[in-house]
């Protein structure tokens, strides 16, 4: 069955084969998502029938034009070159034109995306190291990460068990919507190793109009990774529900989404030497494989659930205009006032579970549970109220530039555990109050900016605040378009609430880290499209600065800390030949708090061409990523955090990580609608002298594998 459905996969033919692309999807259904059954059932019948297209694909490569930001996806584009045979079916199709947007989790205001078809690095789309290997992860699929690049590294969530997996969680700000004439859906399949050892994805998208104004959809995405060693299987469920209005005077933005995470922990590996020298280990017989390998921890698991509802919708009052249009006169709304209103809630729950605690493995127990175990939870909710009035932009020829003033309300409730066995709690409710203003000019080609302030009036928020502006200037330079954006943030909070305050079996802290941090930002970035060179750099200062130390306890710094980063993107191309380059540099004024590498390397070797009647598209190449050495962050499972590595007062004895090149072999193949890739992971495992394959210390990334991938787009 299994060769069959690969076969499916291989052979252009069959992939515009009505039954075979039926059987794949029921095979995925079934295969991934046993218990499931019902629901996927429903979704498969939900989906229109496939037609095959004849229409030439045009790649959304980079000298790809913008449209002025109205989106055509590639496959549905018109062609005036097409033979009449072919031309009599496009014109009966009728091209589709359609948009893909995010929404500002506070003002709700459209932000245009370009459209999700991508066929350069497709293979990289499933990686939990990022793109381009930025991130340092536990090595398997849906596992804890955080991101090498300190300017990356987002601001700190209330709910801080959930940050560690951004490779799987989607924030309300990064939610797709889509505007389109037909039904849209994206299904996506990937998959590596085999049923005891590998790992699995699927991801379901669709979204239909009821009308030009109103759209709604659902989202699935199902992840499932038994792990190559120990006790360190995940599976990750996500599902959402969204519904968008954009009309003249009303628009709306709604999702419910829930988040269901199960994480096997193992503590990473007992002795780096099973890796680094395995011959050692096995004492002349046989390496260890894998799954042999012991670990710390046996029995443990950390759970996360989440659920929010999100609702964002302003009421536009302005006037009609009319426009002259080739020789005709068209009637224009031009909204002058608008009244903003975003409602966000949510919930979550975090557990860590562990029936055999490691004997002499934690320093201290808090919570006598009669034996050595773990049974630590934490519940946390909020609701979220803004309200802005805004003078928009552009309604006459003084009005420059758009302003809106807002006031912003949240009140959070936290769950925590006491030394009483019995289930009683210690609840903590906040509350915080903010007033702010945002002057933004986002319409011109020449400059755009954006400023936004907010100051706490009230609660827990006296005394923070938050300062954002934002520049955005385009100008020739002799043929070519330079782009410079700049960036300003000046920021004075309190940490999360958990980095103040949490209590477990092992971990116990109250009322610690309330002096705010108090950081500075500058960062500057040059594109110049015709060179395809992209260069940002970037400052920052912070003071109070806050963090998991060695004792993996949070801790602030009593001090300032500086970071300063460059980071230069070029790309060539020689014909079919490509070479894209990207060269990070940063650098920590304080190391042995905030340890970071001081070089990133990614390059991405390829060529790219056209085959079958310039039909099939296909890239064929390998890439690599490496960084210097560094005393990184290792991770405890009982907080599901990173923190600093413990060191001896003797000796400095920190596990340095990196410099280690990680290689990839890789086939990518564009088809109509279709997209897949192959690719032999860590392809210079074993081949290289050095087997420092680590990017967290004792948590080793998988061994060479190999991954394949199956994107489809459907329009009908």
């Amino acid at each position: 069955m299994k060769r069959h459905l690969f076969s499916i996969i291989l052979s252009d033919q069959n992939l515009l084969n009505y039954i075979d692309c039926f059987l794949f999807l029921l095979y995925i259904c079934l295969l991934i998502m046993r218990k499931n059954l019902l629901l996927f059932f429903l979704i498969l019948v939900g989906l229109p029938e496939m037609q095959a297209q004849t229409r030439p694909v045009r790649q959304n490569t980079f000298d790809q034009p913008d449209y002025d930001e109205v989106q055509m996806d590639p496959s549905m584009m018109s062609n005036q070159n097409l033979d009449d045979e072919n031309r009599v079916e496009v014109e009966g199709l009728q091209p589709t034109l359609y948009k893909m947007w995010n929404v500002d989790d506070k003002f709700g205001n459209i932000l245009p995306i370009p459209i999700d078809t991508m066929f350069y690095s497709f293979q990289n789309t499933n990686l939990v190291e990022g793109m381009k290997g930025h991130y340092n992860y536990l090595g398997n699929l849906g596992s804890a990460r955080y991101s090498r690049l300190f300017f990356e590294r987002p601001e700190m969530s209330v709910n801080i068990f959930m940050d560690p997996f951004s490779s799987f969680i989607r924030p309300t700000n990064q939610f797709k919507f889509t505007n389109s004439n037909v039904p849209y859906t994206n299904l996506s399949y990937y998959r590596a190793g085999g049923k005891l050892d590998g790992e699995e994805l699927f991801k379901a998208y669709f979204s239909v109009n009821a009308n030009k104004r109103l759209a709604f959809g659902f989202n699935i995405d199902y992840l499932y990774g038994r792990g190559f060693y120990r006790n360190q299987s995940t599976a990750h469920f996500h599902g959402s529900l969204f519904s968008s209005y954009v009309g003249d005077h009303y628009q709306a933005h709604f999702i419910y989404s829930t988040n269901n995470l199960k994480m096997a922990e193992n503590g990473g590996i007992v002795d780096d030497r099973y890796i680094t020298d395995p011959q050692a280990m096995a004492e002349g017989k046989k390496e260890y494989e894998a799954t042999n390998i012991p670990t710390f921890f046996t029995n443990t698991w950390n759970k996360n659930k989440d659920f929010s509802v999100f609702l964002t919708h302003r009421y536009k009052l302005g006037f009609y205009r009319e426009l002259e249009v080739e020789e005709d006169t068209i009637s224009e709304y031009v909204p002058v006032t608008g009244f903003i209103h975003t409602i966000k809630f949510e919930k979550g729950q975090h557990n860590f579970l562990s029936n055999t605690d490691p004997q002499n493995y934690y320093p201290k127990t808090y919570i006598d549970w009669g034996n050595a175990m773990s049974d630590d939870s934490t519940l946390y909710s909020s609701v979220k109220n803004t309200f802005g009035i805004a003078l928009l932009e552009g309604f006459n020829k003084y009005a420059k530039a758009g302003l809106t003033a807002f006031l912003s309300h949240k009140m959070s409730q936290y769950e925590l555990m006491t030394t009483d066995t019995a289930g009683i709690r210690n609840n903590h409710i906040e509350q915080e109050l903010y007033a702010g203003g945002e002057l933004a000019k986002r319409q011109g080609e020449f400059l755009r900016y954006n400023a936004t302030g907010e100051v706490g009036v009230s609660g827990k928020a006296i005394g923070q605040f938050r300062l954002n502006a934002d520049l955005n200037l385009n100008f020739r330079l002799r043929k070519d378009t330079v782009t410079f954006t700049g960036r300003v943030a000046v920021t004075n909070l309190l940490p999360s609430f958990y980095m103040r305050n949490y209590h477990s079996t092992h971990f116990w802290w109250d009322n610690a880290n309330e002096d705010k941090e108090f950081r500075t930002r500058l960062e500057g970035e040059l594109n110049v499209e015709h060179w395809k060179t992209n260069l940002k750099v970037a400052l920052e200062n912070s003071k109070n600065y806050t963090y998991f130390n060695a004792d993996a306890l949070p801790v602030q710094h009593d001090g300032n800390i500086q970071v300063m980063s460059a980071i230069l993107n070029q790309n060539f191309r020689l014909g079919i030949f490509h070479l894209d380059n990207e060269i990070a540099w940063q650098k920590s004024s304080n190391s042995d708090i905030l340890p970071l590498p001081d070089l990133s390397l990614y390059h991405n070797f390829y060529i790219e061409t056209k085959l079958a009647r310039k039909v099939l598209s296909i890239q064929l190449g390998v890439d690599v990523r490496y960084f210097t050495k560094y005393k990184a962050l290792t991770y405890t499972p009982a907080i599901q955090q990173f923190h600093l590595q413990a060191r001896t007062d003797e000796e400095d004895n920190r596990t340095e990580i990196g410099n280690y090149p990680i290689i990839n072999l890789y086939a990518n193949l564009h088809l109509k609608r279709t997209r897949i890739f192959v690719m032999m992971y860590h392809v210079n495992d074993g081949i290289l002298g050095d087997s420092n394959y680590f990017l967290v210390p004792h948590f080793p990334i998988n061994q060479r594998l190999l991954k394949l991938g199956l994107s489809w787009n459907f329009y009908d």
